[in-house]
C-alpha cells in the first residue's frame, strides 16, 4: 500500500510539473496561449498520471482473480479425490490445500488455518476469503458445503459439477480471447495490405498529379 500510494503522488507531482512546462516551451515559441491554461492542463496532467498505477493495479487483480479461479478448479477437483478416499470435510479440504502449488494454495492453507486457530468452519473461512478477494466460485463453494457438509456422498457431487463449470467457464473465456486476438490480426493484416496498395499506388498517383 506505501509503495502505491508513494508511486501515485510522484506521478501525479509529474504530470503536475509536466503539463505547465510544455505550456512555458509553447509561450517561448511565441504562442498565444491564456494565463489559465497552464493550471487546467496541469490538473489534467496529474489526474491522468495518478490513475497510471490504479488502473495498473485493477489489471494486475484481475489476472490474480482469474489465476485464483483455476485454482480453486483443481482445489475442488482435490477436495472430491480426498472424499471419496473417506475422509472427512473439513480433513478433506486440508489435504487437498496441502497438494496444491502456487500462492492461491497457500492463502487457502494460510486461511484454513487461520480459521482452526479462530474456531472457525472452514468452509466459513473460505466464504470470509471469497468476500476479500470478490471471488465469486469460493463463496458459492461456502454456501455449498454449508449445506451439504453432513453428506459425503453430495459434497463430492457437488464439488465435481463445480469443477466443471469451472473448466467450461475456463474454456469459453480463452475461446473468447483468442477470438478477440484473431479479429485484431485480421484487422492487423488489413492495415499493412492497405498500406502496401498504397505505396505500389502512389507513383501513378504522383504521375497523374504532376501531369495535371
Amino acid at each position: 500500500m506505501e509503495g502505491f500510494l508513494a508511486t501515485t503522488v510522484v506521478l501525479g507531482a509529474l504530470g503536475l510539473v509536466l503539463g505547465p512546462t510544455l505550456i512555458a516551451m509553447l509561450l517561448a515559441l511565441g504562442a498565444g496561449i491564456g494565463p489559465a491554461l497552464p493550471v487546467g492542463i496541469g490538473l489534467i496532467c496529474a489526474i491522468g498520471f495518478g490513475a497510471v498505477p490504479f488502473l495498473t493495479l485493477r489489471q494486475e487483480a484481475g489476472v490474480r482473480r482469474r489465476d485464483f479461479r483455476h485454482a480453486v478448479g483443481s482445489f475442488l477437483d482435490l477436495v472430491a479425490m480426498n472424499l471419496a478416499g473417506g475422509r472427512g470435510v473439513p480433513e478433506a479440504l486440508v489435504a487437498a490445500a496441502q497438494v496444491g502449488g502456487g500462492w492461491p494454495f497457500a492463502r487457502i492453507r494460510d486461511t484454513l488455518a487461520f480459521a482452526r486457530l479462530q474456531g472457525l468452519t472452514p468452509w466459513a473461512a473460505l466464504g470470509r476469503l471469497g468476500e476479500e478477494l470478490k471471488i465469486d466460485e469460493l463463496r458459492d463453494l461456502s454456501a455449498a458445503l454449508t449445506l451439504v457438509a453432513d453428506d459425503g456422498a453430495k459434497v463430492r457431487q457437488s464439488l465435481a459439477a463445480r469443477a466443471a463449470t469451472l473448466r467450461r467457464r475456463e474454456l469459453s473465456e480463452t475461446e473468447g480471447k483468442a477470438a478477440e486476438r484473431s479479429q485484431s490480426m485480421l484487422v492487423a493484416q488489413l492495415v499493412i495490405c492497405l498500406g502496401f496498395l498504397l505505396f505500389l499506388a502512389y507513383p501513378a498517383i504522383y504521375s497523374i498529379f504532376a501531369a495535371g
